[in-house]
């Protein structure tokens, strides 16, 4: 988001938007919504006769209303909280926003928990985002193993942070104080807090969101912050949602990790999480290069976190990582016919298992995959083996929900210009979302334009036509496309609508030859 765009804050007072086109032909004899009542997931909502369903499968959804930035999950009692933004008052029109809570064990099937921090507790308005830590030394004085909290809210319009916390093991909080621990110095935009535990220096560190700066704090006991240094960047937008870890690459060597949200569409870039590599000595962060890499390259993964994974025993493993990131973008946030189908707009892209990655140039880089536990939640297996295309295949299963896998195969001396599948498509044809890799342009892309989505749009990301091949993983659900390219380095991931007959696959090879090789198809269902 530009910083001459409204604010994230103004966009939700304006909550009950527009709905996107093609919401009226699934709908039939539709009942107006209310936020009472909602569903169970998976579950048209009540007093509603529907034919068409966006709540996923397998993705986490908000059971009603509204849901936006993901907060940081921890791991407490061995399990991972996980807080969002929330809006119960959305689809009467309400504004504002809560912290719900989620937990989980396996980053797949999540259970609600309701309200953590309800809106306009006290009189700095609402919460917006930040993020939560556990205090196991009591350097706050809330006691050991206290659950901390440091939030966003702008009373009179003036961002700053403020601390929370919680008696109960994170189920809910409350103030711990009326006076913000950072006060707005006076700039516009001073906001989302991340806050790590600097064990080489014995403090606490907070990287915060202040327009094209990242500011840096440090503290002792999350109640008083001095400032110690920026991270500038004024070329990707409206930096939001910072994120800032060390990480344990696969040969071994130790790295720092910054990332934030940003829009680089601008320069032609994405605008999802960026993020460099570097050092960090406490109040420096020094990337290898100048220029961003990318978690995503599609059009919908914003206000993206990460978070460390834990083993069986609950040590913290450095070598995986997890990401979560929104489902939607700020371009587009209330065009969601799931408020009319299903009574709320607020879906997740899979939690993806992180690992840091040396490339040949000796740069390192975060691959993403699919966390590994949505193989247990698997219902059914089409393993076709390697299906040798020239032209189109259709194939003969429908799904809304599974996993794609294969390696797109060619020669490099006779190629297709064109390989790929046709996904969420149209029993008859037209409709559909287009995935694979255009070899006459050397690149991969996700087309969700010839079916229902919030914007159109097609995004593309290189590939090497004389490489031969290329290993791809799909994953489809109701309201979702992701694209994960070789070992993940690349991923594309779209919010789309089709409708609910929308359910074939096409294979296709255009101007010559492909097999795709290993082709399995796994069906997927792992309600929240």
């Amino acid at each position: 988001m530009h910083s001459n765009q409204p604010s994230r804050r103004a966009l939700l007072l304006g909550a009950a938007g527009t709905i996107a086109a093609g919401a009226s032909v699934a709908v039939a004899d539709a009942a107006p919504v209310h936020a009472a009542g909602a569903p169970a997931p998976g579950q048209p909502s009540r007093g509603k006769r529907v034919n068409q369903t966006y709540r996923p499968a397998y993705h986490l959804s908000v059971p009603d209303n509204w849901k936006n930035d993901p907060q940081r999950p921890i791991y407490l009692d061995g399990e991972y909280l996980y807080y969002y933004l929330y809006n119960a008052d959305y689809l009467v029109g309400g504004g504002g926003t809560a912290w719900r809570l989620a937990t989980t064990r396996d980053h797949v099937s999540f259970t609600d928990h309701g309200v953590a921090i309800p809106k306009n507790t006290n009189q700095n308005g609402d919460c917006w985002s930040g993020c939560v830590v556990v205090d196991p030394e009591d350097t706050a004085g809330l006691g050991h193993g206290a659950v901390v909290a440091l939030v966003t809210q702008a009373p009179h319009g003036v961002q700053a942070q403020y601390l929370w916390y919680s008696t109960d093991r994170g189920r809910t909080f409350r103030p711990g104080g009326e006076e913000p621990v950072l006060p707005n110095p006076g700039v516009r935009d001073f906001r989302d807090p991340k806050v790590i535990w600097d064990a080489a220096r014995s403090r606490w560190f907070m990287a915060n969101a202040e327009g094209t700066r990242i500011g840096f704090y440090a503290s002792p006991d999350l109640r008083r912050w001095e400032p110690v240094g920026e991270f500038v960047r004024d070329d990707i937008g409206l930096l939001e949602c910072p994120d800032i870890f060390s990480m344990q690459a696969r040969d071994g060597s130790e790295h720092w990790v910054l990332g934030v949200s940003a829009n680089g569409k601008g320069r032609g870039l994405p605008a999802t999480y960026a993020y460099w590599t570097g050092g960090f000595d406490g109040a420096t962060f020094e990337p290898d290069a100048p220029e961003p890499r990318w978690l995503d390259h599609g059009f919908d993964f914003y206000g993206a976190v990460t978070y460390a994974h834990h083993r069986a025993d609950g040590s913290e493993d450095p070598g995986v990582r997890h990401a979560l990131g929104w489902a939607n973008f700020w371009d587009y946030p209330h065009n969601a016919p799931s408020m009319v189908t299903d009574g709320y707009n607020g879906d997740d892209m899979i939690v993806r298992d992180l690992r840091l990655e040396r490339a040949d140039d000796g740069t390192y880089y975060l691959a993403s995959q699919p966390t590994a536990a949505l193989a247990d939640h698997t219902v059914r297996t089409h393993a076709l083996g390697d299906v040798q295309v020239e032209g189109t295949l259709d194939l003969d299963l429908a799904a809304r929900a599974y996993e794609l896998t294969c390696t797109l195969v060619w020669d490099p001396t006779n190629r297709p210009g064109n390989v790929g599948f046709e996904l969420c498509r149209a029993p008859g044809g037209g409709r559909h979302v287009a995935a694979g890799a255009f070899l006459d342009g050397g690149f991969a892309f996700v087309n969700r334009r010839p079916t229902f989505s919030p914007a159109g749009g097609e995004s593309q990301t290189p590939v090497d036509p004389a490489a031969g091949r290329l290993a791809v993983r799909v994953l489809v659900d109701h309201a979702s496309v992701e694209l994960f390219v070789g070992d993940g380095r690349t991923v594309h991931s779209h919010r789309v609508f089709p409708l609910a007959g929308d359910d074939r696959i096409r294979l296709f090879a255009y101007g010559g030859r492909a097999v795709f090789e290993g082709l399995t198809i796994r069906e997927l269902a792992a309600p929240m």
